[in-house]
């Protein structure tokens, strides 16, 4: 058995104690920039930005409740393995089989589907800042980017390559927030909580969507492959947390500021899905000039490409976990782990078989399990989260107390409510 697994054989009420000297130092680059800049993607976005086309600054307030309801899903995620020693996956087969059975398939769908709309989102800003060259090809050069960058580095050379794409998001739609001048006054009268009327959708999306996906439960596992990996590092692992999703919230609050202040004032509507984005170029380009236009189909492209490589990363690190579990390897073995072969097919099922989707008409079959299975992932987690977090799978000192139980309850209800709503809105088409 290794190091890093010393302690564990004994069941959940263990942790790890080997510290080995390190102490530990809380740095800016660190796993919470890593999971919060892939949740955010270009739905997202257009999402931020509808929403403050429609209500103005009305529901600000809601993307501080969202913010908070992250902090303490991630941080319950971070909290688990650092406490135990386990991962998540192993923390949810200890809550029984159907854990398994709704995981498994979920991923297998999910990856394929994912890395074809993933591709395309990131395409989508090059396809039009430089148009001589397909939409499609440009979709498969992202995927085979993204896949070079994982199979060859290691999770420290990622983490940097994450960073550099934060950095761009961040900087382009923070200046592009500021250029459009906000009207304080209403920012301020937004963050007093009212749903609009017609606005509820929008209200549960920004407080629960936002910034929320399977990449959330991958957190554990980039803990440990930062070297965090023992209840020392839990006050780091919190600030680390905390930190990183106030950035996403000012980022978030920076394309409602966008959609109120640029879109709402030019009075267009802007299309569904992350064409929306290409739209908003347009009107950027009409009122403040090519130049600004342009930048933001670079933050764009920032924004969609850090989550193509957070999900190929963090999520073949779910699978590889998964699987070897199912292999009675165990989570310490190498096959488990970044560059094991687990980790490696996954990842190559991201890439290749999703580009076939790109060529043809996605199976409906397909696009139904994927809505269903990934309506009810948020939920699932939460809800796993509050059986993890209490009881005998954590040490006492380290398990909830009543208000933390009671903000997950609340997170778990929220996911649950969005996730009925998305399950519908995904196979109501099919049924006429």
């Amino acid at each position: 058995m290794s190091q890093d697994n010393q302690g564990r054989k004994l069941g959940h009420e263990t942790r790890i104690d080997d510290d080995r000297g390190v102490q530990p130092r809380w740095k800016i680059i660190g796993p919470g920039l890593v999971v919060a800049a892939t949740g955010v993607g270009a739905a997202d976005m257009v999402a931020t930005l509808t929403a403050g086309s429609r209500y103005g600054y009305g529901l600000l307030w809601a993307i501080v409740v969202g913010v908070i309801l992250k902090i303490v899903l991630v941080e319950g995620a971070g909290r688990y393995t650092l406490a135990t020693g386990y991962t998540i996956f192993e923390g949810w087969r200890s809550l029984g089989r159907w854990t398994t059975w709704y995981f498994g398939p979920y991923i297998i769908i999910w990856g394929l589907v994912y890395g074809a709309s993933a591709m395309s989102s990131t395409a989508l800003p090059l396809a039009a800042l430089f148009p001589a060259i397909d939409l499609k090809v440009w979709a498969i050069l992202m995927g085979l980017a993204g896949f070079v960058m994982v199979w060859f580095n290691r999770y420290a050379t990622f983490e940097k390559i994450t960073a550099v794409l934060v950095g761009v998001m961040f900087v382009t739609i923070i200046l592009l927030a500021a250029i459009a001048l906000p009207n304080l006054p209403e920012m301020l009268g937004g963050l007093v909580p009212i749903i609009p009327e017609g606005g509820l959708l929008y209200t549960l999306a920004l407080a629960g969507g936002v910034g929320g996906t399977i990449t959330l439960a991958a957190y554990g596992y980039w803990l440990r492959e930062k070297g965090w990996y023992t209840p020392k590092w839990m006050r780091v692992m919190r600030i680390d947390n905390t930190m990183a999703y106030v950035l996403t919230g000012v980022f978030v609050i920076s394309m409602l500021i966008v959609g109120v202040e640029v879109v709402q004032a030019a009075g267009v509507a802007l299309s569904a899905g992350d064409e929306g984005l290409l739209d908003l170029a347009e009107v950027l380009k009409d009122r403040y000039g090519t130049v600004i236009g342009n930048a933001f189909l670079v933050g764009f492209w920032a924004a969609a490409f850090s989550s193509v490589i957070g999900v190929w990363n963090g999520v073949s690190l779910m699978f590889a976990d998964f699987w070897g579990n199912m292999r009675g390897i165990g989570s310490d073995h190498p096959d488990t782990r970044v560059g094991g072969k687990y980790f490696k097919f996954y990842l190559i099922w991201l890439t290749f078989p999703p580009m076939l989707l790109l060529f043809l008409d996605r199976p409906i079959g397909l696009i139904l399990a994927y809505g269903a299975l990934g309506a009810l992932f948020m939920p699932f987690l939460a809800i796993t989260l509050l059986g993890l977090l209490n009881g005998r799978r954590i040490p006492k000192e380290w398990s909830n107390r009543l208000h933390t139980n009671i903000a997950l309850g609340i997170t778990a209800l929220l996911f649950l409510v969005l996730g009925i709503q998305q399950l519908w809105s995904a196979i109501a088409p099919a049924f006429g």
